[in-house]
């Protein structure tokens, strides 16, 4: 991998990603952007982690773009230098939808600055934990972009609601840590943000594989689902139970004396899962 983006595996079912520019606060690099972009691709492959923490070197996360890194795809000017610039910075959002979309649980630890892009990478994680020093800041409309770069306008408004959202983005103002953890932009903050990350991501791998990825899953889904589609995700994860049938069935058997609420919801898990053998051999779902 590139040496400015480290990978470490603590446990082999953790995977730690560190941004690895520290003399620029880590802000993305065309090589840094790549780097990324393959090892992501390379943990959506792998089945054996489950879990993923992205922090970065020295006293930052991230800056954002880095403005003095050369651009292999900027080859000259006139019309073609804005397509170009255009690709970009659809390659730089495309990370935000890559973390998102991935499988296991991103833990973002988040010290010092993470403005602009760094912001866009730490939104699009799933937990984030922050060191006292973090600051946060959406910065593009500072620079006279567009203020909804990088994915910040869909995963801001979600994690912190549409008021603070558009106070952030279109001010531009920095929030600290204190103030992150008050309005909900992270749920934790450590002096050690990447040992609190870690044990974070210890606890999830502590859970049925399928059940802690169907979760990410299911929650994002419905953040955005109708009602309607809601009902169709909910039924959707409780029939692709199969893998853990088994011990859902014990469990079932043991809470049900209970008469708990979430037993029944098991047994309607269990009886929508079962299968018989029908005609050739074939599995037909009982209905």
């Amino acid at each position: 991998m590139s040496s400015v983006l480290e990978v470490a595996r603590p446990t082999p079912e953790i995977a730690v990603l560190t941004l690895n520019r520290p003399d620029k606060l880590n802000a993305l690099s065309y090589e840094l952007v790549e780097a990324l972009h393959a090892e992501l691709d390379a943990l959506a492959r792998d089945n054996a982690c489950r879990a993923v923490v992205l922090t970065g070197a020295g006293r930052g996360f991230c800056s954002g773009l880095d403005l003095s890194a050369p651009n292999p795809e900027e080859t000259g000017g006139g019309t073609e230098f804005p397509r170009s610039g255009m690709r970009w910075q659809e390659r730089i959002a495309d990370l935000t939808a890559k973390i998102h979309r991935l499988r296991q649980p991103v833990i973002a630890a988040v010290q010092g600055v993470a403005y602009g892009g760094g912001l866009g990478i730490a939104a699009a994680c799933d937990i984030r934990v922050a060191a006292p020093t973090a600051r946060f800041c959406t910065q593009f409309i500072k620079l006279g972009l567009g203020g909804c770069d990088i994915g910040v306008s869909y995963t801001l408004p979600r994690i912190v609601g549409a008021g603070v959202a558009f106070d952030m983005i279109l001010t531009a103002r920095t929030v600290a840590a204190d103030e992150a953890l008050r309005l909900g932009l992270v749920s934790r903050v450590s002096d050690t943000p990447v040992d609190e990350a870690l044990a974070i991501a210890e606890t999830l791998c502590n859970y049925g594989k399928f059940g802690v990825e169907s979760t990410k899953q299911v929650l994002w889904a419905n953040l955005e689902a109708s009602s309607l589609e809601a009902r169709c995700t909910w039924r959707t994860a409780a029939r692709s139970w199969r893998p853990p049938v088994a011990r859902c069935a014990s469990w079932r058997r043991r809470s049900c004396a209970r008469a708990d609420p979430l037993a029944r919801f098991a047994e309607l898990a269990f009886q929508q899962t079962k299968c018989e053998k029908g005609p050739a051999g074939m599995h037909v779902r009982r209905r």
